[in-house]
């Protein structure tokens, strides 16, 4: 974990950094953002920024932006009040942090930067296998290529596999070839001198150099257009780069992990691929399993994922009820871990019972079907309601259709603390919709919940 500290703050800056150290972070510390960027430019790369509020931190995002500088900003400062906090959000910081600073709550907030944490629930025999295989290729210099399906935790494994190599206390530094144009992405790669194109503002470190001494993962590689694999090639084999508009080779000591969800061997065949780097990538190949030929990891990383969400949104941390989890276990998970991941966020947020009820899994590709049984459902509540009734059940018997649905979307809104999203997904209407009737229901001059959107 790597944090930079922008700004002087009066001395209460040492106080973090130290705080920051003790939580097992390395840190740097610059006196203003135009030295920070510098500073990034140069190749001392961070995970977080932490800046005074004083500073320019529009600007400073800005700039991060345009430079294509992925790093998250919190803001803190001394004695500053709410507006001022609010501005800085407002500016593009995630969160801000008063000083003097609570060692609770910087350890809270690199927690929360750091929690794709490095381990890794592999429960599942073809999983188990897989992780054995990592353990033991860890600790060597060997290149490794990891493929599998979008979403089953390729760039997870990387971060594993650095934290097992002799390399640990080295950076860890990741790019996305999928994400970069290709223009852009060579001055990425290996970095550009001043001038050397438009837009070359400053000397720029690249990804090699910055991740000198620990591991580069290349995520997606197969992306990479073929005039750069070239030039990856050669600074595999020999371990020197080019700088875009340089004029000396550079040195560089990594060990490199790259990604695909393709079939490599097929890209390689259709030409769009080059073999021999292929190969110099392929020294160790780990095909990670799809998240439904692990059906044994299925619930426990369901449960990691509902602790996490929970905590994250100040929510009590809730059990799967048996039928939330048969209905995990019987989704095909197309979209792998990731998709569990977010059906696990939503579960979280729309869950209104003790534990997490079937009804909170919103899969993917059932939502129509949802929709068809809630109107079902509806339309049979209508159907009872107007038929004889006795003993004590409520009379309904006269009510117009339009009465009851009334009734029923009230009830349903103030059931969910008035959070419009939720009464729609359980009404089974868009939430267009809902806000129209709700909309009516007020002119009228009915008490409509107030609530979230």
């Amino acid at each position: 974990m790597r944090l930079m500290i922008v700004g002087s703050l009066n001395g209460q800056i040492s106080t973090a950094g130290k705080i920051a150290i003790s939580r097992g972070a390395k840190v740097t510390h610059t006196e203003d953002a135009e030295q920070a960027l510098g500073a990034l430019r140069s190749g001392r790369g961070a995970d977080l920024i932490m800046i005074d509020v004083k500073q320019d931190i529009a600007g400073f995002i800005a700039q991060l932006k345009e430079e294509r500088f992925v790093v998250p900003v919190v803001a803190c400062g001394i004695n500053t009040d709410a507006a001022t906090a609010v501005r800085a959000i407002k500016a593009g910081a995630k969160e801000y942090i008063p000083l003097p600073p609570n060692a609770e709550l910087i350890a809270a907030v690199l927690q929360a930067v750091t929690e794709e944490s490095n381990a890794m629930i592999a429960g599942d025999a073809s999983m188990k296998a897989i992780l054995a295989v990592a353990d033991r290729v860890a600790p060597s210099e060997a290149t490794i290529l990891i493929t599998g399906e979008s979403g089953t935790g390729k760039e997870v494994m990387s971060r594993y596999i650095h934290q097992k190599s002799k390399r640990h206390n080295g950076p860890f530094i990741s790019i996305n070839c999928a994400a970069i144009p290709e223009s852009l992405l060579e001055s990425e790669l290996f970095g550009h001198e001043k001038g050397a194109f438009t837009g070359a503002v400053a000397r720029r470190t690249g990804k090699f150099e910055e991740a000198n001494g620990g591991t580069l993962l290349l995520d997606e590689v197969s992306e990479m257009h073929p005039s750069l694999q070239a030039k990856l090639l050669r600074a595999i084999q020999e371990r020197v780069i080019d700088r875009v508009g340089g004029n000396a080779p550079v040195k560089v000591d990594i060990r490199l992990i790259a990604t695909s969800n393709r079939d490599m061997e097929q890209t390689v065949r259709e030409g769009k691929f080059r073999e021999d780097l292929y190969f110099r990538l392929n020294v160790i190949n780990l095909a990670l399993p799809a998240l439904r030929e692990r059906p044994a990891d299925i619930v426990p990383l369901a449960v990691m994922f509902a602790a996490k969400y929970s905590e994250q949104n100040g929510i009590p941390n809730k059990r799967l009820s048996p039928a939330a989890t048969e209905k995990l276990r019987a989704h095909h998970w197309q979209g792998n871990v990731r998709e569990l991941e977010n059906t696990m966020h939503r579960a979280i947020l729309v869950s209104q019972e003790a534990e997490i009820e079937p009804t909170s899994i919103m899969l993917a590709g059932q939502k129509a079907a949802g929709v068809a049984q809630t109107a079902a459902a509806t339309a049979k509540a209508v159907e009872k309601a107007a038929a004889p009734v006795s003993g004590d059940q409520p009379a309904l018997v006269g009510r117009t259709v339009a009465d009851v649905e009334r009734e029923l979307i009230l009830n349903t809104l103030d059931h969910c603390l008035g959070n419009r999203t939720h009464a729609a997904n359980i009404l089974g209407i868009s939430i267009r919709t809902l806000r129209n009737k709700l909309k009516e229901y007020g002119d009228s001059g009915l008490a409509v919940a107030e609530g979230g959107k």
